[in-house]
């Protein structure tokens, strides 16, 4: 199994979520997995949107479940 060098660091801690997949399309990255942080805050149950833990990094939270993690590719 190869995996993608991915500018996804270990900030992410994405190492530990199950199921994760990425897509590149050109000079963008999309990240999705499920989402096993603990939220401090009443999350929209729908979509929620906010900045990243990087600088250009954008996610979105959909149904408090799934996570996109959009960034540009390295």
């Amino acid at each position: 199994m190869t995996t993608l060098n991915s500018g996804f660091g270990s900030r992410f801690g994405l190492e530990y979520a199950p199921n994760s997949f990425l897509v590149r399309m050109g000079k963008r990255e999309m990240l999705v997995c499920r989402d096993f942080r603990k939220r401090y805050y009443a999350v929209n149950p729908l979509i929620e949107c906010g900045t990243g833990i990087e600088p250009g990094y954008v996610e979105v939270l959909l149904m408090r479940r799934w996570l996109l993690i959009l960034s540009k590719a390295h």
